[in-house]
C-alpha cells in the first residue's frame, strides 16, 4: 500500500498535532498512539453518506447490516494528487493542525462523535433558538391581555410596530453577519441573546405608543442576524448531508416553544393587578429576564470551534485529539470550502459585493419575500381576531396550541416527503399550496360568522407544513463558499423580513373584522406562488447545471485540472458547481 502524496504537506506527527490513521487515546494527558503503517485510498468508502430519514425511523427500516468497525472514511478532492493541492486548506484556518487527508475512522466512531456534537452543540443552539422565538411570541399573547388599549393604540399601530421590527431587523442583518465573522459566532450570538432579553425585559415599562415603536426598532435590530449567525456556527461541526435534520428541529423546537409560550402567557397574565400593574407587562418581564440567564450561559457553551474547546473552565475540553482530528477532516472532506476562512476573519468589502452580485441566488430571495405572505396575517391577527370574536384572554391562548401541534406533525411529514423525493422547488411550494383554499374559504365567510367555523378554518390554515427550514438549508447549499454563504444567508433572510413587513400591512382597520379585500391580495400572492414562482425558480436551476454540464463534461482531466489551477471563479461560480432544485 502507498502513502498518500500529500503527507508531506503536514506538520511532523511525532509533535502530536494529529493522528494519522487508527489511534487509542486512554487520556487526553497520555501521548497519542499513532498507527504509523502506511494509509491506503483504496479502504476509501465511495458511496455517499446516508442521511438519517424520517421515513425510515416511521417505517422501523434499518437498512443493509454495517460493521461498526468498518473504515466510514469517504473518498474526497483530496485523494486525488492533482486536484488536492487546489483545495487545501489555509494556513489561518483555525483547524488546520487537526487536518489529516490520511485520516480513517470507523462507523462507530463517527456515530458516536456526532452524538457528541449533538448533546454539546446542537442541543444548546436549540435551546437559544427556542429563547429568540419565546421573544418574538410575546406580543402576540399580550395582545390578548388588552395590550393595545391599555397602552391606547389600534391595530394600525400594531402594523406599524410590526413593520418597524421587521426593518429593523433586516437592516440588521448583513451588519450582524460582519460582527460574526469579526468577533466569532460564539461571541456575538451570546451578545446578541443578553442584548435583546434587556430590551424584551424592559418593555415592563412601556407607557404608550412612541415607546413601543421605540422598543420594536431596538429589538428587531438586536435580533437580525440571529438565525443565519446560529446557521453558520452549526455549519462548522455537521456535514451538508446531517446539518438539514438538525434545522428541522431546530424550528420544531421554535414551534413547541410557541406552544410553551402560550402555557406561561396562561398563567403570568393573571398577575394583572400585582403592584397595579397589567398583566402583559409581567409577561414581557418574566421571559426577558429568563432569556437574559440563557444568554448569560450561552458565553460559557458555545467553544469556537471543534478544536477550541478547552478553556479555562473547560480545562479538558469536550473532545480528545482523536475526536478533533475526525471531526475536522470529516467536514472538509464533505466541504473544503469550509477551510477558506478563519472564524474569526471579518468579511472584506470585496466578497461582500461579490456576494450581492451572485444573481443565480436571486430566485431565493424572491421566494424568500413571497412565500410566507399568505400565512402570515392570519397568524399575526388570530389573538386578535379570537378576542373580537367573543373569546376571553385565557380561551384565547390555549386556543392558539392546536396550530401549533399540527404544524409540528405537518413539518415532521413535509421533511418525509423531501427525502422520498429528492426535491427542494415542489416540496417547499406544499407551504402555499395547503394555505391556497383555505384563504378562499376565509375570503367566503360573512361579516359576522360562527366563531367556531372561523377557529376551525383559521387554525387548519395555520396548521400549513412550513417549508422555511428546507429553504434556508437550499439556499446555503447553493451559495458555495463560507464567505457567499455568509452574506448569502443573511440576504436571504432580509428578503423573508421585507416578506414581513409586506403582510404587516395588508389586513388595514378599514378592513376589518373579517378582512375581506386583504383575503384576497394573500389569495393572489399565493396562487402567483403555486403557478408560477416555484415552477419558474426549478426550471431556471434545471437550465443552470445541463447548461455547465455541457462545457466541463467535455473537459478532459488535464483540462479540468488547468482550470481549478488558474480560475478565479469561487464558490458557485466554478463549473464543477452543481445547483440544488
Amino acid at each position: 500500500m502507498t502513502s498518500s502524496p500529500l503527507t508531506e504537506k503536514l506538520p511532523d506527527k511525532s509533535k502530536g498535532s494529529k493522528s494519522s490513521s487508527l489511534t487509542d487515546l486512554s487520556d487526553e494527558k497520555a501521548a497519542v498512539q499513532v498507527d504509523t503503517r502506511k494509509v491506503s485510498a483504496d479502504d476509501l468508502v465511495d458511496e455517499e453518506p446516508t442521511p438519517f430519514r424520517w421515513s425510515d425511523w416511521l417505517l422501523r427500516r434499518k437498512g443493509a447490516p454495517r460493521d461498526a468497525n468498518a473504515i466510514s472514511t469517504r473518498r474526497s478532492v483530496y485523494d486525488d494528487p492533482v486536484l488536492a493541492k487546489h483545495y487545501w486548506p489555509k494556513d489561518s484556518y483555525e483547524n488546520t493542525h487537526r487536518f489529516d487527508p490520511d485520516a480513517r475512522w470507523t462507523y462507530a466512531e463517527e456515530r458516536a462523535l456526532v452524538r457528541k456534537i449533538d448533546w454539546k452543540v446542537m442541543l444548546w443552539a436549540a435551546v437559544s433558538f427556542s429563547a429568540l422565538n419565546l421573544d418574538r411570541g410575546n406580543l402576540s399573547q399580550a395582545n390578548t391581555d388588552n395590550f393595545l388599549p391599555d397602552l391606547k393604540m389600534t391595530t394600525n399601530d400594531f402594523n406599524l410596530g410590526n413593520s418597524i421590527f421587521r426593518l429593523a431587523f433586516l437592516s440588521a442583518e448583513l451588519p450582524s453577519q460582519i460582527v460574526s465573522k469579526r468577533l466569532g459566532p460564539d461571541v456575538w450570538i451570546p451578545i446578541q441573546m443578553c442584548g435583546w432579553a434587556i430590551l424584551t425585559a424592559g418593555q415592563f415599562w412601556l407607557s404608550g405608543r412612541t415607546s413601543f415603536l421605540v422598543c420594536r426598532a431596538l429589538l428587531g435590530f438586536m435580533q437580525g442576524g440571529f438565525i443565519p449567525d446560529l446557521i453558520l456556527y452549526m455549519s462548522y461541526f455537521y456535514t451538508k448531508n446531517e446539518l438539514p435534520l438538525r434545522l428541522t428541529l431546530f424550528w420544531i423546537s421554535m414551534h413547541l416553544c410557541t406552544i410553551l409560550g402560550s402555557f406561561i402567557a396562561f398563567g403570568v397574565l393573571r398577575m394583572r393587578g400585582i403592584l397595579g400593574k397589567e398583566g402583559w407587562r409581567w409577561l414581557f418581564l418574566i421571559e426577558g429576564l429568563f432569556t437574559l440567564l440563557i444568554g448569560i450561559a450561552t458565553f460559557f457553551k458555545m467553544p469556537p470551534g471543534p478544536t477550541q474547546t478547552r478553556t479555562w473552565f473547560r480545562p479538558k475540553g469536550w473532545f480528545t485529539e482523536r475526536e478533533e482530528v475526525i471531526a475536522v477532516s470529516r467536514i472538509l472532506r464533505d466541504d473544503p470550502t469550509k477551510s477558506e476562512m478563519h472564524n474569526r476573519e471579518a468579511l472584506t468589502l470585496r466578497k461582500l459585493w461579490g456576494a450581492l452580485c451572485d444573481y443565480d441566488l436571486w430566485p431565493l430571495y424572491i421566494i424568500g419575500l413571497l412565500f410566507g405572505i399568505p400565512a402570515a396575517p392570519p397568524a399575526q391577527y388570530l389573538t386578535l381576531s379570537l378576542r373580537n370574536l367573543g373569546f376571553n384572554t385565557f380561551q384565547t391562548n390555549l386556543l392558539t396550541i392546536p396550530s401549533s401541534v399540527a404544524t409540528i406533525i405537518t413539518m415532521w411529514l413535509i421533511a418525509v416527503v423531501s427525502e422520498t423525493v429528492h426535491d427542494r422547488a415542489f416540496v417547499s411550494m406544499i407551504e402555499d399550496a395547503w394555505c391556497l383554499p383555505f384563504l378562499i374559504a376565509l375570503r367566503c365567510l360573512p361579516n359576522s360568522p360562527n366563531p367556531w367555523i372561523f377557529y376551525g378554518l383559521a387554525t387548519a390554515l395555520l396548521s400549513y407544513p412550513y417549508t422555511h427550514p428546507i429553504q434556508v438549508g437550499w439556499c446555503s447549499r447553493n451559495a458555495g463558499g463560507v464567505a457567499s454563504r455568509t452574506v448569502n444567508a443573511s440576504l436571504y433572510n432580509m428578503f423573508v423580513q421585507a416578506s414581513g413587513i409586506i403582510s404587516s400591512n395588508i389586513y388595514r382597520k378599514d378592513d376589518a373584522p373579517m378582512y375581506h379585500r386583504g383575503n384576497s391580495w394573500l389569495i393572489g400572492v399565493c396562487a402567483f406562488n403555486c403557478f408560477i414562482l416555484y415552477p419558474g425558480v426549478k426550471a431556471y436551476y434545471i437550465w443552470r447545471n445541463k447548461s455547465r454540464d455541457r462545457i466541463w463534461d467535455n473537459m478532459t482531466p488535464e483540462e479540468k485540472s488547468e482550470y481549478l489551477t488558474t480560475t478565479k471563479d469561487r464558490g458557485n461560480r466554478r463549473l464543477d458547481f452543481r445547483f440544488a432544485h
